[in-house]
């Protein structure tokens, strides 16, 4: 399957490296947090590419013009102000009528790739996600009059689902993508969540956004984790 990766957004929240560079050529632990994603995605047989930029997206290019691998890496530019359905949109004569995957370029997961598809194709909707459970933040109190009466700590498993960012994707989705300003996370999958058109796939494995300087500095920590390690390399 060909696989889409978002990668031309601000990364706003990780101004401290996206000043000079996008956010999915930050590196983690030595290597491009993009070129761990595409490493994860070829070792479960997609190496078909194609890669949305938009924000300094000439970085990515440069660092890929000379990249040696039997992969075949297609570099898009979506535009500098496209939202994420905008971007996807921008890649439909690349995508024609297949079915796809996609993710954004700022997150890693070892969710199962086969397991991912085959749940897609046993639910005959047009969009899958991975569902995932968010890192745990916060714990939980309950007080009376100054006093804690219920102190606990909180786990992954009081935080519900959240989306994980990695799709099977029905290429007749994009037609509920409006234009460049349409944001994919609002109308598109809330409209096909009242036609009862999205799944969701639970992963309940390792999964990190980069989202801030806090994300960066976990997902480093994380992925020395010698199994992680080995997959992300």
């Amino acid at each position: 399957m060909k696989v889409v990766i978002l990668a031309g957004g601000l990364g706003t929240r990780i101004s401290e490296y996206t000043k000079t560079i996008p956010k999915p050529m930050v590196k983690i632990n030595g290597k491009p947090i993009i070129l761990r994603i595409m490493n994860y995605f070829a070792k479960a047989g997609h190496n078909d590419f194609y890669i949305a930029l938009g924000y300094k997206g000439e970085i990515i290019r440069k660092y890929f013009k000379h990249f040696k691998s039997d992969w075949n890496i297609n570099l898009v530019d979506t535009g500098k102000k496209t939202m994420t359905g905008g971007r996807l949109k921008r890649l439909k004569k690349y995508l024609k009528n297949e079915t796809f995957l996609m993710t954004y370029g700022d997150g890693l997961s070892n969710v199962n790739i086969d397991k991912l598809i085959k749940f897609h194709e046993l639910k005959k909707k047009l969009v899958t996600l991975t569902a995932v459970r968010p890192p745990a933040r916060f714990g939980y109190l309950k007080l009376n009059n100054g006093l804690v009466k219920y102190f606990k700590e909180k786990s992954r498993s009081d935080e519900g689902w959240i989306n994980g960012g990695f799709f099977v994707i029905n290429s007749k989705f994009l037609k509920y993508i409006k234009n460049d300003k349409t944001y994919l996370e609002r109308e598109p999958l809330e409209n096909l969540t009242s036609k009862n058109q999205l799944s969701a796939f639970k992963h309940e494995g390792f999964w990190q956004c980069m989202d801030t300087l806090r994300d960066k500095k976990n997902l480093e920590k994380s992925i020395l984790n010698k199994k992680l390690q080995k997959i992300f390399d």
